[in-house]
């Protein structure tokens, strides 16, 4: 019989036009990331049926009542999540409603990540080291290896130049890289982020730095060092297949 697994994915942000046309909203590239692992759960013995739903935290500040979801999932977004607009802040207090009822499981991305850290008590800011951008090899932790398979690092996708400062009393960390220190966050049945992307694929990522390189937000430079590194093999899959078994680990 196969596992229920259903899943809210909290939209934080809507895509550049280009992604949306081609991949539609940041619920729908998480619901093909999801897909993904629990197809990678099927081939290896473990059927799961799938649900997921979208919510507009940003403008309609909808949200699912926690008992109908096994797990949310924060996703990336342009604003900063260190910022004290009213949705972030209800945003911010759901995600410490979650954490203190220990159900739904909470899963972050890029913001979402951050936004976790916040809701822990954690610092979050700008990085003095600048941009972080496009395929980045992340160096994972004891804990980090053991949840990945015993891997020593992955290469991700990046898109942030906020960070978490410090790690939340009680959480483990993932991962590091050379611009950040704060990679990732689990606490097991609990929670899970990631400050990278792993549901982006090359075309979404160089879309994005095409848009960030006309808007004078990136160099020529930096667009055309983020552009080579862009196609390169990354690991999203096995982040899917991992955060697919986190939320259904009993």
């Amino acid at each position: 019989m196969a596992s229920k697994l259903r899943i809210a994915v909290l939209e934080c942000d809507t895509p550049i036009d280009t992604v949306r046309n081609q991949y539609g909203t940041y619920g729908d590239i998480f619901e093909a990331f999801f897909q993904r692992g629990v197809g990678a759960l099927k081939d290896s013995g473990h059927a799961v049926d799938l649900e997921v739903s979208k919510w507009d935290v940003v403008e309609a500040q909808q949200y699912p009542d926690m008992d109908t979801v096994h797990g949310i999932l924060i996703t990336g977004s342009k604003h900063c999540s260190f910022d004290d607009q009213p949705w972030i802040a209800k945003l911010v207090a759901y995600v410490q409603k979650a954490y203190q009822l220990g159900q739904p499981r909470v899963l972050g991305v890029c913001f979402g990540h951050q936004i976790i850290a916040r809701a822990l008590g954690a610092s979050v800011g700008r990085n003095d080291a600048g941009w972080e951008i496009s395929t980045c090899q992340v160096q994972l932790t004891t804990e980090g290896s053991a949840l990945m398979g015993g891997r020593e690092s992955l290469t991700l996708h990046q898109m942030h130049r906020d960070i978490v400062l410090d790690i939340p009393k009680g959480i483990t960390g993932l991962g590091f890289s050379d611009r950040c220190l704060v990679q990732g966050l689990y606490l097991p049945r609990r929670l899970l982020s990631f400050q990278a992307h792993p549901e982006f694929n090359e075309k979404i990522m160089s879309e994005i730095l095409a848009v960030r390189r006309n808007q004078a937000i990136f160099t020529q430079e930096m667009f055309e060092d983020g552009q080579a590194r862009a196609p390169l093999a990354h690991d999203g899959n096995l982040v899917a297949r991992v955060s697919c078994k986190f939320l259904l680990d009993p």
